[in-house]
């Protein structure tokens, strides 16, 4: 008989431990001049412009006398100034009118393009494009021009259709200051979200929309149900983007401002910082309110910041 051998349970040798994948080193080291270029562009100026706000500058500074540490005072004094509340006021309330009056008519200008044939849609295009290349100078000389009290195009237009506006200076009266501002930035804002919006338009599956038409689905519905969900990652962008361009806008204000309209009644936070720096030599006060003007954007752009970082953990 053969003797069977009966042996007690194996025993396994214990796996190694995993090795660490070692990170790469060299990705890291070509950021760093990058990072290198930011700081200094972006964080020398800002620190310049934090110390200079607790500091008295003015003229004399400028030619050579040593500013004045004063600390908070310069915030003080901005802050405690109703007229700096007059212009905060304002200008939240341009940003946000403006911003959405762009998103909206940028939406539906690339819904137009979306919709209309090759030909036409090259035409939009086209004329979009020019828009936006325009030189700021250039297309405010245009503006300026057509809105012209005296000699101007809207007023002669009106004026034709029966309407009093002979003479009528659209510059003279706050509210209408800001609505020949509003359709001046919209104008040149739209082109950048109806191509954005365009360029999501593209994305979305015409098999999804024909299927969606098949089962019965209005045009509203198409659109809030799936056309908005596809680009509203698109639509949060170019909000925020809206929202900082137009809460930091100078150039129209300023040259609408040297067309006739009073200043006093008619400054944003951009106009006024020229102001209380360039017209007052109050550099100290200027550099403060450009802190908060920078404090007030992140603020105001932080809701749409969060939902961004929401859609992007998701």
């Amino acid at each position: 008989m053969t003797a069977i051998s009966h042996t007690g349970p194996t025993t396994q040798a214990p796996a190694p431990p995993p090795r660490r994948r070692r990170t790469p080193i060299a990705p890291y080291l070509l950021l760093v001049p990058t990072i290198a270029v930011l700081l200094l562009a972006l964080g020398y100026p800002l620190v310049w412009q934090f110390w200079t706000s607790t500091q008295k500058f003015g003229l004399a500074q400028q030619f050579g006398r040593p500013p004045e540490f004063v600390g908070l005072a310069n915030y003080t004094t901005l802050f405690t100034d109703p007229q700096t509340w007059a212009v905060v006021g304002r200008s939240i309330a341009f940003c946000l009118v403006n911003a959405a009056v762009t998103v909206v008519v940028g939406v539906l200008v690339a819904l137009l393009m979306n919709a209309v044939g090759t030909v036409t849609r090259l035409i939009l295009q086209v004329a979009m494009l020019l828009a936006w290349a325009m030189p700021v100078i250039a297309s405010m000389t245009v503006w300026i021009w057509l809105f012209d009290w005296h000699r101007g195009v809207v007023n002669w237009l009106l004026t034709q259709l029966g309407l009093d506006f002979t003479n009528h200076n659209w510059l003279e009266q706050p509210l209408s200051f800001y609505f020949v501002a509003t359709v001046i930035v919209v104008w040149m804002s739209v082109p950048f979200v109806a191509f954005s919006v365009y360029a999501g338009l593209t994305r979305i599956s015409e098999e999804v929309m024909e299927a969606a038409a098949l089962d019965g689905a209005s045009p509203a519905q198409r659109f809030f149900s799936i056309t908005m969900p596809m680009i509203r990652p698109v639509l949060m962008i170019v909000a925020l983007l809206q929202v900082i361009w137009d809460l930091r806008v100078f150039a129209q204000i300023k040259m609408l401002q040297d067309a006739g309209a009073p200043t006093s009644s008619t400054d944003l936070l951009g106009t006024y910082i020229y102001r209380l720096g360039v017209g007052s030599s109050d550099f100290g006060m200027a550099s403060a309110l450009s802190i908060f003007v920078l404090v007030l954007t992140v603020a105001l752009s932080f809701f749409y910041v969060m939902h961004l970082m929401k859609e992007e953990d998701a």
